[in-house]
């Protein structure tokens, strides 16, 4: 018995440790609740649901207030003090927590919520809105890094996307208040989904052209109403693992607003699709794939993903979109969810620096994972048309800002912005983590130098294993090669005419092919003649 209440001693000393218990404050206070702010170079959120409790599935009324003064400027918590600063936006919003494993295995909360023109008390109308210099919308969210100590990894994997995918995501640090109490460094970000300065789509109708657009699905879990493809994942060698499944959510419509046609209609192309990439004939450009999803969309998702060895990224929050046909008849994807990645896993080899994710299969079935890679990625990969086409974009991205340098630089851009004025200070003031585990770190760093110190080793290791695996030398100059595929011809001219014309800063650093120090007509010229022998 005396053993019994020494442990329990111990349990509960560590518990209220590092923990606030629930009964004390049902909306998971941080440990610390007397972090003072007083100036930061990040915007300021405060958020009021006056002691309301805060729930997962259903959304309640809160208040929120933005300061931002702007870029290169201070933002001020005293309001008193400091009056006239600029109101980013204050209004109404429809509040609730989000995520899974975000939510489930931190202490600090994700939310996800829906800006509103009235409370949902009087119908709750929804308004688009502008926040800190994001497209308008409605539909936002406040990511909460916590078991990623650097703060940055969900970021960093959109910076390093943004030039190459249709859509993705912005965000921005900011400094977070609920009901007067500090509760750290947040992440406000856009959403995916379907608004003009997002995804773009159409609410699809019921017949025709219009019925073809636009959807958003996602593989993911079945803690939603799911359709489940009637084919299952494969090992890393092909083989069928008929006792796991490919499931798809509906995030756009979502299930309850689709009509029957509409859910026939997406279900239908989704099984086209999968019967094209399961065929013999898949790899065929007219009958095959190709017809049904955008190639350079999957290589530029798939490039995402391994370069941070996301472990969730094929199975988990997958998003996948289709817009009508007189637009773009094939599925593309869209990025979400890398807070786990880039080493920050001690599971399914998460910390590895070596290894293709979209292999995972055998190691998540070992695991009796029931969430697995789709065996879309083992059929792409089989292909090599595919295969070049990875190569020569991996090489673009490398020749552009997925540089080592590049990256380096990403990082310590975001460092500087959660450095410069405390905000990390202050963030792990309020949810202290250094040298202790956070599900699932693998590296348990001391402090955030540290953290960030091993980042960036890690990164640096995981770009050099691709460039082994796909070809790519980075010390290799092609002169003449603009869009850095290896090669140089007319594709080159088109991106000289797309830096010069349109600014596309993807190919800044290979334009001045001539190297007079400008870019201008002369480049077309010297990679006109490069390519015609001169």
């Amino acid at each position: 018995m005396k053993h019994y209440l020494l442990f329990l001693a111990i349990v509960m000393s560590a518990l209220t440790a590092h923990a606030q218990w629930w009964w004390d404050d049902p909306n998971y206070p941080p440990d610390d609740e007397d972090v003072q702010l007083e100036q930061t170079n990040l915007p300021i959120v405060w958020i009021e649901v006056d002691g309301a409790t805060i729930d997962r599935d259903e959304r309640i009324t809160a208040r929120m207030k933005i300061i931002h003064n702007g870029e290169g400027q201070l933002n001020y918590a005293d309001t008193i003090a400091h009056p006239g600063q600029n109101i980013d936006y204050e209004g109404y919003i429809a509040l609730r927590y989000r995520g899974n494993s975000s939510f489930s295995s931190s202490d600090k909360k994700p939310y996800s919520f829906r800006t509103l023109k009235v409370p949902l008390e009087q119908g709750g109308e929804k308004e688009k809105v502008k926040i800190l210099g994001m497209g308008k919308d409605n539909n936002w969210a406040l990511l909460a890094p916590f078991n990623d100590k650097s703060m940055m990894r969900d970021m960093l994997a959109f910076e390093l996307a943004r030039p190459w995918m249709d859509y993705v995501p912005k965000g921005k640090f900011c400094e977070m208040f609920l009901d007067g109490i500090y509760y750290g460094v947040f992440i406000m970000c856009e959403v995916v989904s379907k608004g003009k300065t997002r995804l773009g789509l159409e609410d699809p109708g019921e017949t025709g052209d219009e019925l073809s657009g636009g959807y958003l699905l996602e593989v993911d879990r079945t803690d939603e109403i799911t359709y489940t493809s009637k084919y299952h994942p494969v090992t890393s060698m092909g083989g069928r693992l008929g006792n796991r499944y490919i499931n798809y959510q509906f995030k756009e419509p979502e299930y309850e607003d689709l009509t029957q046609a509409q859910y026939d209609y997406i279900t239908g192309q989704v099984d086209k699709m999968e019967d094209a990439l399961a065929s013999n004939d898949f790899a065929d450009p007219e009958v095959g794939y190709r017809k049904y999803l955008d190639e350079m969309s999957f290589v530029d998702y798939q490039l995402s993903q391994e370069l941070a060895h996301n472990v969730d990224g094929y199975r988990l929050s997958a998003k996948i979109f289709k817009r009508r046909d007189s637009e773009d008849p094939r599925f593309k994807m869209a990025l979400w969810d890398f807070n786990i990645a880039y080493g920050n896993s001690d599971y399914y080899n998460g910390w590895y620096t070596t290894g293709w994710v979209w292999q995972n299969n055998d190691v998540l079935n070992w695991n009796n994972d029931e969430q697995l890679v789709p065996f879309w990625w083992y059929k792409l990969n089989k292909d090599p048309y595919y295969t070049a086409l990875l190569k020569q974009r991996w090489a673009q991205y490398r020749r552009s800002n997925c540089r080592d340098d590049r990256i380096i630089a990403t990082i310590d851009s975001m460092y500087n912005e959660l450095t410069v004025q405390g905000a990390e200070a202050r963030n792990t003031q309020a949810w202290p983590r250094w040298g202790y585990y956070v599900w699932p770190n693998y590296y348990i760093a001391q402090d955030f130098d540290d953290e960030v110190s091993h980042l960036k080793q890690w990164v640096t290791s995981r770009v050099a294993w691709i460039d082994s695996q796909l070809g790519f030398d980075p010390s290799a100059v092609v002169v003449g090669d603009v869009n850095g595929d290896g090669v140089v011809n007319s594709a080159d001219v088109t991106a000289l005419y797309g830096f010069i014309l349109n600014g596309d800063t993807r190919f800044i650093d290979t334009s001045d092919v001539n190297g007079d120090t400008v870019v201008n007509s002369a480049d077309v010229t010297a990679v006109y003649n490069i390519i015609m022998g001169k």
